[in-house]
Formats: C-alpha cells, structure tokens, sequence
C-alpha cells in the first residue's frame, strides 16, 4: 500500500475534515501539522501554493474540498447516483460561500473596514445565510444532505469552530442547536472520536 500523508497547518480549519475523513475510512496515514515557520520552505513543493494537500504514493491531491469530496467517494460516505452526488455538493458549497463572505471580514487587515464589514454582513447577510442553513439541517434529519452521513457532514463539523471564529459569534450554538448537534455527531463517530482525542489541541 502506498504512504499516505497529509500536510495542514497545526490548525483545524480547511485541514480538519480531511483528517476526520482519514480516520473514519480507519486509512494509515501521517499527519504532518507544518507550522509557520517551515510553510515558506515547503509552499513551492505544493501543487498551487497552499494546503491541505493530501499525497499518496506519489500522486499529490490540492484543495480541500476536492479532497473531502475524494475520500468521501471511497468511503462510502457518498451519494447513490449523479443526482444525489449533486445536492451534497450543492450544500457543501453553500456552507463554503458562508465561510468565504465570513473570511472577507476575518482576514481584513484594516481595523475600520472590517468592523464596517462585520456590522454589515451581521445586519444584512449572515441572518439570512444562516437560517438558510439551519433549514437545511432541519430538512435532512440533521445532516447536510441526503437525511444521512455523508462526507458534507465532515467538511460542516470540521470547519465549525473556525466558522464561528470568523463569524465573531461564540454564541452560534444557542442561537443554532442544529449546528452544534451535527458536530457533536461526527465527532461521536468512534474512529473520529478516536482520532480527536488523541490529536494536538487547537482551538480553530
């Protein structure tokens, strides 16, 4: 069998669901957390510049939720047909754009823009955004898709944490119970489970 490794910062956030996926397919694999200081050194040996980035043997795999969509695939956390493949990636994508608007005003460098930006988005888009997603959740029996476990629910628990950080909202699971509960799902998985307990501790 091949090596398989995985390259992340020492972080959850775009990394995390990969490595929940790693450990519920119950693969052999490496986790290599690659901190701040070694990422200028190891950035050129990456396909575009950035991880995760997932290689097996000596084929490279970029960008995350390709990635996930991957492993999914292969551990049968997929859907039956094209159609049911398309409403996990249609949810996943959804969340995705909630994290990319989020990540506008998280990664603003100018003080007064971004509490500009924060206080817009939280009037007049993240409301709506949210409830959208919460109805989700409620409408597939609290999964992202398909009323079931699919490799969307990794991608929803592993970013959640670094989803509320940049939302600046501690308060997501009160407002939100769906939310938590499908984090705390996944991570009940006794193969994820075990992988977290064992993992570094990050907050994000």
């Amino acid at each position: 069998m091949p090596q398989t490794e995985f390259y992340y910062f020492p972080l959850k956030a775009l990394g995390e669901p990969i490595r929940m996926l790693l450990a519920y397919g119950g693969e052999d694999w490496k986790d290599n957390r690659i901190s701040s200081e070694d990422w200028p050194a190891f950035k050129p040996k990456t396909p575009f510049g950035q991880m995760p980035l997932l290689v097996v043997g000596d084929k490279q795999y970029a960008q995350s939720i390709p990635i996930a969509r991957y492993l999914g695939r292969k551990h049968g956390l997929a859907g039956a047909d094209l159609e049911e493949d398309f409403l996990i990636d249609q949810h996943v994508e959804f969340l995705n754009d909630i994290r990319a608007k989020a990540a506008l005003v998280h990664y603003e460098q100018d003080p007064a823009a971004k509490a500009k930006k924060h206080e817009d988005f939280s009037k007049n888009l993240y409301p709506g955004m949210l409830a959208k997603l919460d109805q989700i959740l409620k409408e597939n029996n609290g999964h992202l898709a398909l009323g079931k476990l699919t490799w969307g629910d990794f991608v929803f628990a592993g970013i959640y944490p670094y989803l509320k950080a940049m939302l600046q909202a501690p308060d997501l699971d009160e407002r939100y119970p769906a939310f938590k509960k499908l984090e705390q799902t996944v991570y009940s998985i006794p193969k994820v489970k075990a992988y977290a307990d064992a993992a570094p501790k990050t907050d994000l």
